[in-house]
């Protein structure tokens, strides 16, 4: 299918032809891992769809943490190979992409009697960036931090460690991915939730998994298709549709939330990582978007997976706690907040009930793999390039292909458009848009420069991810194909007339519709992107 329009109306026609001839793979799950195997497979001419059960990157890939890290802590754990596995990759992105995936200096300060000290951290940090093959860290007097951190907790302070990371912003990621997918040939649909997992008897091996039973979501019709591979992305979900019959294994979903403060309260240039006073696990402030976000926890997340996660009183309490113990002068409290996210992680456990504390659970990735049917779990936003072609690799006996890792991009190279704008805020769209880059600087061009209120975000940009991202609720729009549901006050519902007058036609919705879109995303923000409505400090 052409890499065209990608809309509601392009959405109706591709459901009319899903159930014709089979599929080479099925790729069920819309996060990065999903559309990284997508990627994959497009590449090398399989004949491939995506389905989605609610929007691209809805779980936990528009909810992460927002590094592209190695994982520092992994090398004090052991896995060395992680590690390795993930500065590679991080250092591919940064090279792939500058304006999406964008380097971040870290700061990590040493207290007097605390661990680890300056030494044993810079030992931890010399192979750290042994792995990447270039040194990135320095240690920081305390006389410098008065500069660089002016709020900083300074008793008993003895310097602090700095060390090189990534942020990005995910789930933009996702949709750069699919975007690359969808240029190759690549299908990609949302709101279809796979019913279940469609089997054949026959064979040495018994059943065979030959397709799936969906739902189209939208509108309730139901569709059967055939496939000769299906691959489960599904994270969190893996176990709803995987067979686990004699598995030992199941997934673990943990909690991670974090609160948003603007700026100009809690102003920060590096991200810093210091370890909770209360259960010496990691916390990070660090500026993302115009903001700054504090996370994250580690629980178990007990709340159906179906519905959006939320943050709770005790996790607000917990890292109000943080900013106090790091930066007690700025006194961030309750009211500072403007908005919060919680994602849920899939971490793979061998304990039916698990007796380990949440961050003493690896981070290793699993892959189990039926007749038919290949499921991962697990793993790091980092390396969704590798875990997609150990997938694929899984896959390819079944559909009778072969696939090789000659290293190629991830993102293709593109010449960058000229816009009306600064080169920073050029390269910032030409890493989010990549391959649409051209056709976003045409709609520029006609629609201005116009920044909505004080984010780095483009009214331009909202119109073109009304009309070409496949966004069929408002929420997609505001929390994943833009991020203003984080970064304005009450989720940008002030600004809802505006948005209105820009958007409405292009996305086809009449006054009702819209009013409906609108009750919806005010009900589903307050619930799940504000402070819980009765915070009480414990």
């Amino acid at each position: 299918m052409p890499h065209t329009v990608w809309n509601a109306a392009w959405r109706d026609r591709t459901l009319s032809e899903l159930e014709q001839p089979e599929w080479d793979l099925i790729v069920v799950g819309g996060g990065i891992t999903g559309a990284g195997i997508l990627r994959e497979a497009a590449r090398r001419g399989w004949r491939c769809l995506l389905l989605e059960q609610r929007d691209f990157a809805w779980g936990t890939s528009s909810r992460s943490s927002k590094m592209v890290h190695g994982g520092l802590r992994y090398i004090a754990k052991g896995q060395l190979g992680l590690t390795r596995d993930s500065v590679r990759e991080r250092q591919r992105l940064l090279s792939e992409a500058p304006g999406l995936i964008e380097p971040l200096p870290f700061l990590f300060a040493h207290y007097q009697g605390s661990f680890p000290g300056p030494r044993v951290f810079g030992g931890l940090l010399s192979v750290y960036d042994a792995l990447a093959g270039q040194r990135l860290h320095r240690f920081h007097p305390p006389q410098a931090l008065s500069f660089l951190a002016p709020q900083l907790n300074t008793q008993a302070l003895q310097g602090a460690t700095e060390f090189q990371d990534a942020v990005t912003d995910d789930a933009r990621l996702v949709m750069r991915v699919l975007s690359e997918a969808r240029a190759e040939g690549g299908v990609a649909l949302n709101a279809m939730q796979v019913k279940e997992l469609q089997r054949t008897a026959g064979g040495e091996r018994g059943e065979r998994v030959t397709g799936l039973s969906v739902e189209d979501r939208e509108s309730g019709r139901l569709f059967t298709l055939r496939s000769k591979a299906v691959a489960l992305a599904t994270g969190a979900w893996a176990d709803e549709l995987r067979n686990r019959q004699g598995s030992a294994e199941h997934i673990r979903p943990l909690r991670g939330s974090h609160l948003v403060v603007p700026a100009w309260r809690l102003p920060v240039a590096h991200a810093f990582s210091f370890m909770h006073r209360a259960d010496k696990r990691p916390v990070f402030v660090f500026p993302w978007e115009g903001v700054t976000v504090v996370g994250t926890t580690d629980l178990d997340h007990r709340s159906p997976l179906d519905s959006d996660a939320a943050i709770s009183q005790s996790e607000v309490d917990y890292l109000l706690a943080a900013c106090a113990q790091q930066f007690p002068a700025a006194q961030i409290g309750a009211a500072d907040i403007t908005a919060t996210w919680a994602g849920v992680r899939p971490v793979v456990s061998d304990e039916a009930t698990p007796s380990k504390k949440p961050s003493d659970e690896t981070r290793e990735h699993a892959l189990w793999v039926e007749p038919g049917c290949v499921t991962l779990s697990g793993g790091k936003l980092t390396t969704f390039r590798l875990l997609a072609l150990e997938v694929l690799s899984a896959c390819a006996p079944m559909v009778g292909k072969t696939v090789a890792d000659h290293g190629s991009r991830v993102f293709a190279a593109t010449p960058m458009p000229e816009l009306p704008l600064s080169p920073q805020a050029s390269q910032r769209l030409h890493g989010r848009y990549g391959r649409d880059c051209s056709a976003l600087a045409e709609l520029i061009t006609s629609l201005g420069t116009a920044r909505v209120a004080h984010t780095q975000t483009l009214w331009a940009e909202l119109v073109w991810a009304a009309g070409h991202e496949l966004v069929l609720h408002l929420d997609d729009l505001l929390l994943r194909r833009t991020r203003l549901g984080l970064l304005l006050p009450e989720g940008g519902l002030p600004l809802m007339a505006s948005i209105r007058e820009r958007c409405q036609a292009v996305l086809g919705w009449d006054d009702t519709r819209w009013d409906a879109e609108v009750a919806a995303y005010q009900t589903l923000w307050r619930r799940c992107y504000s402070v819980p409505a009765r915070h009480t400090p414990a």
